[in-house]
């Protein structure tokens, strides 16, 4: 498997695709409201959205990818 293909082979799915989804959602409407003071947690809820969102998105998830763990669907 060459690069490429590591970086576009989806290994996020089920569960775990819904429960990314939905804590990066949370977190974007926590920002929005602005329940949280700005400073250090807030830039951590950010990346916390961004990272749930992306890779819900891409359904793709580059620790996975290093440790060989997939909770995709293999049936394709």
């Amino acid at each position: 498997m060459n690069l490429k293909e590591a970086l576009t082979q989806e290994n996020v799915g089920g569960y775990d695709l819904l429960l990314r989804a939905l804590i990066g959602s949370v977190a974007i409407v926590v920002l929005a409201l602005d329940l949280i003071e700005p400073g250090l947690w807030k830039w951590i809820t950010a990346l916390i959205a961004f990272i749930g969102l992306f890779t819900g998105m891409t359904r793709h998830c580059i620790p996975y990818l290093l440790i060989g763990f997939s909770t995709a669907d293999r049936k394709k």
